[in-house]
């Protein structure tokens, strides 16, 4: 930063940029890039922090071998493909302990990396998030626009119709526009368990739409520790 600002001083007052030898733009380049680097890595740092992961986890660190049943082609050429930009939906769908968490959260993660925005939380503290939120219209938009969104576990919270509501607004609002993906234990045939019956065919109309539905099946690593 500090040779940015010595080379700046130096430059400032030469209007016509055109001017500058062939030395002088091979001395201001590199500082440029390091600033650039140091600016990326504290955006990353930043999303990161605000992006609700509470422990990083990469698809490098997930062990396929433990369970080979896992649908590990049709999840790698998700990731492969341009689900951010082109707005597609991702459902996994299986029993505690499967990988679909991780699975998310690695998504989530190699957004960020990109320097992207990314939420990742449970169903749960977005209920929670959204009963304590002072404005919760602001909270609402800011969930219903940020680049990647995930949530985790629905299933394992039944949220009021209000609740369910806002959930519905959340994803309607993205669908079409910005990718979402949802980790949960119910097949989409069970969450009238979760929401009225309009509500949970609103809800699973939006998902669809750009959809990748994925069961993941096998038994838990966390018994496996």
């Amino acid at each position: 930063m500090t040779r940015l600002r010595e080379l700046w001083e130096k430059l400032k007052f030469n209007s016509d940029l055109s001017s500058l030898t062939e030395e002088q733009i091979q001395a201001i380049l590199p500082v440029l890039e390091q600033e650039a680097d140091a600016r990326r890595v504290k955006q990353i740092h930043y999303l990161l922090k605000r992006s609700g992961i509470k422990r990083i986890k990469r698809f490098e660190d997930f062990d396929w071998k433990f369970n080979p049943t896992l649908p590990r082609q049709e999840i790698m050429a998700f990731r492969a493909s341009p689900w951010r930009e082109e707005a597609r939906n991702l459902l996994l769908v299986g029993s505690t302990g499967v990988g679909k968490s991780h699975i998310a959260s690695a998504l989530c993660y190699e957004t960020i990396q990109k320097a992207l925005p990314a939420a990742f939380l449970r169903c749960y503290d977005l209920v929670g998030k959204l009963k304590r939120a002072r404005n919760k219209h602001a909270m609402i938009q800011y969930y219903s626009t940020i680049n990647v969104l995930c949530l985790d576990e629905l299933g394992y919270v039944f949220p009021t119709q209000e609740e369910a509501n806002d959930i519905f607004q959340i994803i309607s609002k993205r669908s079409e526009n910005l990718p979402t993906i949802v980790t949960t234990n119910l097949v989409p045939s069970q969450w009238g368990k979760l929401f009225e019956s309009a509500t949970a065919t609103a809800i699973l109309d939006r998902l669809n739409m750009k959809g990748t539905f994925l069961t993941m099946e096998g038994p838990s690593y966390r018994g496996a520790k």
